[in-house]
């Protein structure tokens, strides 16, 4: 017995399942840096195997984040949504029809300028990631120094007579 399943059942219009994943996953995986750096003391010897791990990580998420994630949305775009060349954003009420069709929009703004548009904005929100976990890496470990006066066991503070 033989027994099928839907798997396009709760299809939203618009939605792309392999996009969502990629996009989610590699910020999932780029996020892993923060408990990883709270967990290693700024200093630490890095071993061979230890670099060679971070390196393969690193690359493999940053593969994934500006090479799939931006493939993932351009084939959804194109594929899925039908954005192309040929279609020519009007907008509401023909507000941003083109001049060369007889609107008020001084310039003709295709559906394909929206995809590059938001795979530009997919490149600079993994770029602004990468540079946010950077400087969480690099800061790892400087704590601010206290202001707390040391006190004796007596509960008074315990002052250099200058």
């Amino acid at each position: 017995m033989l027994i099928a399943f839907e798997t396009n059942v709760l299809k939203w219009p618009g939605m792309n399942e392999a996009f969502l994943f990629s996009f989610f996953l590699t910020t999932a995986l780029s996020l892993l840096v923060i408990p990883y750096s709270k967990r290693r003391p700024k200093g630490t010897p890095t071993s061979w195997g230890e670099a060679m791990l971070a390196s393969v990580f690193t690359f493999g998420v940053m593969f994934v984040a500006f090479g799939v994630v931006p493939h993932q949305f351009i084939d959804h775009a194109d594929k899925e949504l039908g954005w192309t060349k040929n279609l020519i954003i009007y907008g509401p009420g023909d507000i941003l029809k083109p001049k060369a069709l007889g609107g008020p929009f001084p310039f003709t703004m295709s559906y394909e300028a929206i995809r590059d548009i938001v795979v530009v904005v997919i490149h600079l929100w993994y770029f602004g990631l990468m540079i946010f976990l950077w400087h969480v890496w690099q800061k790892r470990g400087d704590a601010k120094p206290s202001t707390e006066v040391a006190t004796s066991t007596f509960g008074r503070p315990l002052v250099k007579k200058g």
